[in-house]
C-alpha cells in the first residue's frame, strides 16, 4: 500500500527536497503541498493523505494550530512537526497538540523514512530521549486528581499506562509484567481506546497531565 503524503513548509526549496527524498521510496508518494498554516489544513482536507509533514513557524496559521485544526476533524491524518528548533516548548506544545512524531529538519533522509513509516503504520514517533523530556517538562508542578475515565482501566491496563509514559516498548513492558508481547498490545489499544486517546505519544501526555504519573515517581 502506497503511503500518501502532504508537505507544509514555507520554505519552497525545503519543500522540494523532503519530496525527492520520499518520492524515492516505492511505497510512498507526495500528494500535496502547502506554504502555509491555513493551505496545510485546507489541502489535507481536500487530498486526505495519510501523514503530513507539519512546519511550526509558518505564516497565517503556524503548524501547531494547524496541526490542532487538522487533528480536530473526523479521520484526520497522521501529523509529524518538522522544526528547525530543538526546544522543549516546541517538542511539548507539538505533543499536546496532537502530532504522532517530532523531527528536527537537519534530520537524515532515513530518520525521515523510517518516521513516515511508523507514524502512517498508526504508531507514533515516541523514544526514550523524547520521553525523557516531556517528564521534565511535569517536573515540579502540582499533580492534579485523576480524572473519572482512569477510573475505567484495570489495574493492569493503569500498570502498561505508567510503564508507557516512562518510555518502554511493548516488548519491554511484556518483560517487566512478566506476559507476551501480544497481550501487551491488547492491553494498550483497550487503554488508548477506554480513554479516548489516538497513540501513544498522547498516552504519555495524558498520563502526565492527568497525575498519574509523577516525575521522578511511580
Amino acid at each position: 500500500m502506497t503511503i500518501s503524503v502532504v508537505i507544509a513548509d514555507d520554505q519552497r526549496m525545503l519543500r522540494a527536497g523532503l519530496r525527492m527524498v520520499i518520492e524515492t521510496e516505492p511505497d510512498m508518494n507526495v500528494v500535496g503541498e502547502a506554504s502555509d498554516g491555513v493551505e496545510a489544513v485546507a489541502v489535507a482536507r481536500r487530498l486526505r493523505p495519510d501523514v503530513v509533514l507539519m512546519d511550526i513557524a509558518m505564516p497565517r496559521q503556524d503548524g501547531l494550530s494547524a496541526t490542532r485544526a487538522l487533528l480536530a476533524t473526523p479521520d484526520p491524518p497522521r501529523v509529524i512537526v518538522l522544526t528547525t528548533f530543538d526546544t522543549d516548548e516546541n517538542l511539548f506544545r507539538a505533543l499536546q497538540a496532537g502530532a504522532s512524531g517530532f523531527l528536527l529538519k537537519v534530520s537524515s533522509p532515513e530518520h525521515l523514512i523510517t518516521a513516515i513509516r511508523v507514524v502512517a503504520g498508526g504508531e507514533a514517533l515516541l523514544d526514550p530521549a523524547v520521553t525523557t523530556r516531556v517528564i521534565s517538562a511535569f517536573a515540579g508542578r502540582p499533580g492534579p486528581e485523576p480524572p473519572p475515565e482512569v477510573g475505567e482501566l484495570t489495574p493492569r491496563e493503569l500498570d502498561v499506562l505508567r510503564l508507557m509514559a516512562r518510555g518502554m516498548s511493548n516488548g519491554e513492558i511484556a518483560a517487566a509484567l512478566t506476559v507476551g508481547e501480544a497481550t501487551v498490545k491488547t492491553h494498550v489499544a483497550r487503554v488508548l481506546m477506554k480513554i479516548g486517546l489516538r497513540d501513544r505519544v498522547q498516552a504519555v501526555v495524558y498520563a502526565y497531565e492527568s497525575g498519574l504519573v509523577r516525575a521522578g515517581g511511580g
